[in-house]
C-alpha cells in the first residue's frame, strides 16, 4: 500500500518504508507512530491517504 500526502504529494510505500527517516522497509502504515510528520511538508499522518 502507498500513502500519499494530501499537500505535497509525498509518497510512503509500505515495500520501501522511509529508511532516511527511520522506518524500515516493509512497516506497516498503522505502525507509524502518531506523530509522524511529512518529511517535505511538515504536516501530520492524517493528511495522508492510502491507494493500493
Amino acid at each position: 500500500m502507498v500513502y500519499s500526502c494530501t499537500v505535497c504529494g509525498f509518497e510512503y510505500d509500505e515495500e520501501t518504508g522511509y529508511p532516511e527517516g527511520g522506518i524500515m522497509p516493509n512497516t506497516k502504515w498503522e505502525d507509524i507512530p502518531e506523530d509522524f510528520t511529512c518529511p517535505i511538508c511538515g504536516v501530520g499522518k492524517e493528511n495522508f491517504w492510502g491507494q493500493e
